[in-house]
This record gives structure tokens, sequence and C-alpha cells, in this order.
């Protein structure tokens, strides 16, 4: 039986613990808690002890269990350690290797592998000293998820809710799954729609809502791809293992495709705008009458990475048609350089919807999917992608 120690530090989101506890347990593992002084102001240490039938350790100060150095057989007794949340102080002294109370103090002593959930402010989060502490911890072998993005306990809003128990199950069940079929490769994701601005209040954009493309980074994450997602303004939840870079603007997308290369693969699902205009300074007034746009041509960035020189060695294209579905994404795949295409009908409720038709077109043949959920379509997806690897 696996052997989990959760480490549930001081923060708000520490009351998530629970549910993380219970479900660990119904996955079959055991779990141990370790509960920090400022857990403790918003999780007992007796709502702990009943949910994973296990003593509940809380100080480094316990004469009974420190007898035999107890911190000592804690940090090593357990498969995984989990910090959940890691709020930004906890993620700071670990970085720091300081051990100044039984957390940790065990999180150096261990010769374990580690998962951090963070869980704090978004200005926390974005801070610089929290962006070292991280990139220290990762570097030293720590795995450090990626905050989910949403409303705060503090009135604000963005990245650092602590990610929901069932990702944090998820990267606990892909720890011991041993490294996936895309284990070692890079894979870059475009995802969502592209806001191309007119004045200082109004924007060109589409219907996208980057559901598709989220799940398909994801699902890449599950196979141990290192994933590279650049995302439109969308608020969707960041999947769990994936790197999110926010852009709004076409040109923006592009430069991060860029940077982010080279990479094994990359799988552009985004709608891009076609056409931007120059913005202007100042809000058109209504009165002024209709304003005339002059469009340019955004970026083309399909077929801008299929003459790269770091040409992915499998280039993905979407296309998002309403007749002559396939015929069109043949042409598309032919005309771009790009190995495949993933055609589907948007002429329904597709764009916002949680199911899709796809066809998957490719240099020898067309294959019609059934009618599926998103996820399952990233699914199918990514298990082609990893065969293809």
């Amino acid at each position: 039986m696996r052997r989990i120690l959760l480490i549930v530090g001081g923060g708000i989101a520490a009351y998530k613990a629970c549910e993380l506890v219970r479900l660990i347990r119904k996955a079959g593992m055991r779990v141990t808690c370790v509960l920090t002084e400022g857990g403790q102001h918003f999780v007992t240490p007796m709502t702990l002890a009943a949910l994973s039938e296990n003593q509940v350790y809380t100080t480094l100060w316990d004469l009974k269990d420190e007898a035999e150095m107890g911190h000592i057989q804690l940090s090593r007794q357990a498969d995984l350690i989990v910090v959940a949340p890691a709020t930004a102080d906890l993620l700071a002294r670990m970085a720091a290797g300081i051990a100044d109370d039984l957390a940790t103090t065990l999180l150096l002593a261990t010769d374990k592998p580690v998962l951090a959930a963070p869980a704090m402010n978004v200005r926390m989060w974005q801070h610089a000293a929290t962006r070292r502490n991280v990139a220290t911890l990762s570097a030293d072998g720590v795995t450090v998820m990626e905050p989910d993005e949403g409303p705060m306990a503090c009135g604000e809003y963005g990245p650092g809710r602590l990610p929901e128990p069932e990702a944090i199950l998820a990267a606990i069940e892909r720890h011991f799954a041993g490294p996936g079929p895309l284990a070692g490769r890079h894979v870059v994701v475009t995802a969502g729609p592209t806001h191309e601005p007119i004045d200082p209040v109004r924007y060109i954009a589409n219907r996208s809502s980057g559901k598709q493309g989220f799940a398909i980074a994801g699902a890449l994450a599950e196979l141990g791809a290192r994933v590279t997602l650049v995302a439109g303004p969308v608020t969707l939840p960041t999947p769990a293992g994936v790197e999110r870079i926010d852009i709004e603007t076409a040109r923006e997308m592009a430069a991060a495709v860029e940077a982010a290369l080279p990479a094994d693969a990359a799988v552009l699902v985004a709608a891009v705008a076609d056409w931007r205009v120059e913005p202007a300074a100042h809000k058109l007034k209504k009165g002024d009458g209709p304003p005339a746009l002059a469009l340019s041509p955004n970026p083309d960035i399909l077929a801008t990475l299929g003459e790269h020189p770091e040409r992915p060695r499998l280039l993905i294209g979407f296309a998002a048609e309403t007749e002559r579905v396939t015929a069109q994404a043949a042409e598309k795949r032919a005309r771009k350089h790009v190995d495949w295409i993933v055609a589907n009908d948007v002429s329904g409720d597709v764009m916002g919807g949680d199911r899709n038709t796809v066809h998957l077109v490719t240099a020898d043949r067309i294959e019609d999917w059934e009618p599926m959920d998103k996820e399952d379509v990233a699914h199918r997806l990514a298990q082609r992608i990893a065969d293809a690897l």
C-alpha cells in the first residue's frame, strides 16, 4: 500500500485537505498528516485523525514521539510527501532549508520525493521572491503544481488558489504511475481566442472557450509530457502539470510560441483572429458615426511553424469550419505544411460546449471520430501523439 505523508500548511485552503485525505484513502493509499501551527487555526488534529484513521503530528517537541527521533522516521517511511496547502511562507522556508518546526524539519530530513500544491494571494504568487523560491525548489527536485486561477477569499482574482483535491490526487497517481510515454518530450499547445483591441474598451474576438485546448494540454501532461500552454483570454483553471503563458493578441501568441521552441510537437488549437486593427488611443464615440476600421492580417502561427527552422517533429493544427469541413481541412494541411489537421464543424454550439465531433486529417487518410466529450477527444489525440513520437 502506498504511503502518503500530508503536510497541511496554514492557509484558508487548509479545509480542502480534509477532502484530499478522503480521496487518497479512497484511492487505496494510506495517509499520515502533519499539521503546522498555522494549519491548526483552520482544521483540527481530531478532524484529520478521524478521516485518515492515523495519528496526526503537530509538534517537534513531543517527548513520546521524539524519544526515537520520530521526525526522521516520519520523513523516511512515506513513499511521497505532499504539502497542501503550500503557503508562500512554507515554500520560502523549504527553499531556504530552514528547519524550525516539525514540517520543515522532516522536509529537510527526507530522502523521499516531495509534491507541493501552492495556495496564496495572487500578488504573493506573482512576487519575484516566490518565483525564485519555486525555481529553487524545482531545481532541487520538488514538484510544484501550478495553482488554480479564480476568486480568492481576500476578494482578489487570479492565480493562487489551491488546486482542487481531485487534481492533487491525479498528480499523486501520476507520480506513482512512473514516466509516461511522453516523458522527456516537450509539447506546445495553444488554446482559446485572441482579442484584438479596437480602442481601450472594445476588441475583435470570437466564440472560442478554450476548453478543447486546455483538455489537450492536460491529457498530454498526464502522459508525461512537459507542456507549454499558450492561452488566450479565458478563465479556465490551468491543467495539472502544465506551464501556462497568458496572452491577449495574436502577435503576443506568436511571440510566446516562438519563445517556447524547440518542441517535439505543437498542437495549435487556438482560434486566432485573422485580422487586427490599429487601436485608437481613446474610446471611439458613437456620435462620430461608424468607424472605418482598416484591417491588417495577423501572423499565421501555424504556417510559420510549418516553415520554421525549429519546426516541431509533429505539427498539428485545428480547422474550425462551417461547410466542406474535411475538404477544407485537407487543403489547409497541405497549404501550411502541417502533419495533421483536426477538423470540426462549428456551425452548432461546439464553441463553448462540452462535446465535439472531429475528423483527423493526415497525409494519407481521414478519420471520422464519433461525437464525444472534449476531454475524450483530448485523451484520444494525446495517445495518438504519443504513438507517433
